[in-house]
Protein backbone atom coordinates (compact mmCIF):
# COMPACT_ATOMS: atom_id res chain seq x y z
CA UNK A 1 0.00 0.00 0.00
CA UNK A 2 1.02 3.58 -0.56
CA UNK A 3 0.62 5.97 2.37
CA UNK A 4 0.84 9.66 1.46
CA UNK A 5 1.14 12.09 4.32
CA UNK A 6 2.65 15.32 5.51
CA UNK A 7 4.96 14.48 8.43
CA UNK A 8 3.96 17.60 10.41
CA UNK A 9 0.23 16.85 10.20
CA UNK A 10 -1.32 15.53 13.43
CA UNK A 11 -3.97 13.53 11.56
CA UNK A 12 -1.27 11.91 9.42
CA UNK A 13 0.63 11.01 12.59
CA UNK A 14 -2.49 9.31 13.98
CA UNK A 15 -3.03 7.41 10.74
CA UNK A 16 0.58 6.26 10.62
CA UNK A 17 0.42 5.15 14.26
CA UNK A 18 -2.75 3.19 13.43
CA UNK A 19 -1.01 1.41 10.53
CA UNK A 20 2.09 0.67 12.62
CA UNK A 21 0.10 -0.48 15.65
CA UNK A 22 -1.84 -2.91 13.48
CA UNK A 23 1.20 -4.26 11.64
CA UNK A 24 0.03 -2.99 8.25
CA UNK A 25 2.86 -2.55 5.78
CA UNK A 26 3.04 0.52 3.56
CA UNK A 27 5.33 2.64 1.44
CA UNK A 28 5.61 6.14 2.94
CA UNK A 29 5.56 9.20 0.71
CA UNK A 30 5.77 12.84 1.84
CA UNK A 31 2.98 14.61 -0.03
CA UNK A 32 4.79 17.96 0.09
CA UNK A 33 8.19 16.68 -1.01
CA UNK A 34 6.79 14.46 -3.75
CA UNK A 35 3.34 15.72 -4.64
CA UNK A 36 1.07 13.40 -6.58
CA UNK A 37 1.21 13.67 -10.36
CA UNK A 38 -1.82 14.45 -12.49
CA UNK A 39 -2.07 10.84 -13.71
CA UNK A 40 -1.89 9.43 -10.19
CA UNK A 41 -4.57 11.80 -8.96
CA UNK A 42 -6.82 10.94 -11.90
CA UNK A 43 -6.42 7.22 -11.23
CA UNK A 44 -7.00 7.54 -7.47
CA UNK A 45 -10.02 9.79 -7.94
CA UNK A 46 -11.65 7.35 -10.37
CA UNK A 47 -10.83 4.37 -8.11
CA UNK A 48 -12.26 6.12 -5.04
CA UNK A 49 -15.61 6.99 -6.67
CA UNK A 50 -15.60 10.13 -4.49
CA UNK A 51 -16.41 13.64 -5.68
CA UNK A 52 -13.16 15.34 -6.74
CA UNK A 53 -13.70 18.09 -4.15
CA UNK A 54 -13.01 15.47 -1.44
CA UNK A 55 -9.37 15.40 -2.59
CA UNK A 56 -8.85 19.05 -1.62
CA UNK A 57 -7.39 20.02 1.76
CA UNK A 58 -10.08 22.59 2.55
CA UNK A 59 -8.50 23.58 5.86
CA UNK A 60 -5.10 24.35 4.33
CA UNK A 61 -3.58 27.78 3.85
CA UNK A 62 -3.05 27.29 0.10
CA UNK A 63 -6.74 26.40 -0.40
CA UNK A 64 -7.84 29.54 1.45
CA UNK A 65 -5.25 31.83 -0.15
CA UNK A 66 -6.34 30.77 -3.64
CA UNK A 67 -10.02 31.30 -2.77
CA UNK A 68 -10.86 27.78 -3.91
CA UNK A 69 -14.08 27.57 -1.91
CA UNK A 70 -15.60 29.98 -4.41
CA UNK A 71 -13.65 28.87 -7.50
CA UNK A 72 -13.90 25.05 -7.40
CA UNK A 73 -17.64 24.69 -8.14
CA UNK A 74 -17.19 26.31 -11.57
CA UNK A 75 -13.77 24.84 -12.34
CA UNK A 76 -13.50 21.97 -14.85
CA UNK A 77 -12.29 18.66 -13.37
CA UNK A 78 -9.16 18.66 -15.53
CA UNK A 79 -8.18 22.06 -14.14
CA UNK A 80 -8.88 20.88 -10.58
CA UNK A 81 -6.61 17.86 -11.10
CA UNK A 82 -3.84 20.05 -12.52
CA UNK A 83 -4.16 22.35 -9.53
CA UNK A 84 -3.92 19.41 -7.09
CA UNK A 85 -0.87 18.11 -8.95
CA UNK A 86 0.82 21.52 -8.69
CA UNK A 87 0.99 21.57 -4.88
CA UNK A 88 0.84 18.58 -2.53
CA UNK A 89 -0.39 20.85 0.27
CA UNK A 90 -3.67 21.29 -1.63
CA UNK A 91 -4.32 17.54 -1.42
CA UNK A 92 -6.38 16.13 1.44
CA UNK A 93 -4.24 13.92 3.60
CA UNK A 94 -3.48 11.28 4.52
CA UNK A 95 -4.16 9.09 1.52
CA UNK A 96 -3.95 5.31 1.68
CA UNK A 97 -3.92 3.58 -1.68
CA UNK A 98 -4.12 -0.16 -2.02
CA UNK A 99 -5.32 -2.71 -4.52
CA UNK A 100 -8.91 -1.77 -5.28
CA UNK A 101 -9.28 1.09 -2.80
CA UNK A 102 -8.35 4.69 -2.02
CA UNK A 103 -8.92 6.20 1.42
CA UNK A 104 -8.89 10.01 1.64
CA UNK A 105 -8.44 11.52 5.09
CA UNK A 106 -8.22 9.48 8.27
CA UNK A 107 -11.33 8.13 9.95
CA UNK A 108 -10.12 5.23 12.06
CA UNK A 109 -13.36 3.24 11.98
CA UNK A 110 -13.52 3.47 8.17
CA UNK A 111 -9.88 2.42 7.77
CA UNK A 112 -10.29 -0.43 10.25
CA UNK A 113 -13.44 -1.73 8.57
CA UNK A 114 -12.00 -1.60 5.06
CA UNK A 115 -8.69 -3.19 6.02
CA UNK A 116 -10.42 -5.97 8.00
CA UNK A 117 -12.59 -6.73 4.98
CA UNK A 118 -9.46 -6.97 2.85
CA UNK A 119 -7.87 -9.51 5.18
CA UNK A 120 -5.29 -7.11 6.54
CA UNK A 121 -4.22 -7.49 10.14
CA UNK A 122 -6.26 -5.07 12.28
Amino acid sequence: MLFLCYPGCSTCKKARAFLDRNGIGYELRDIKGENPAYGELMEWWKESKLPLRRFFNTSGLAYKTLGLKEKLPGMPEEEQLRLLASDGMLVKRPLLIGEGFVLVGFREAEWESLLKNRNQTV
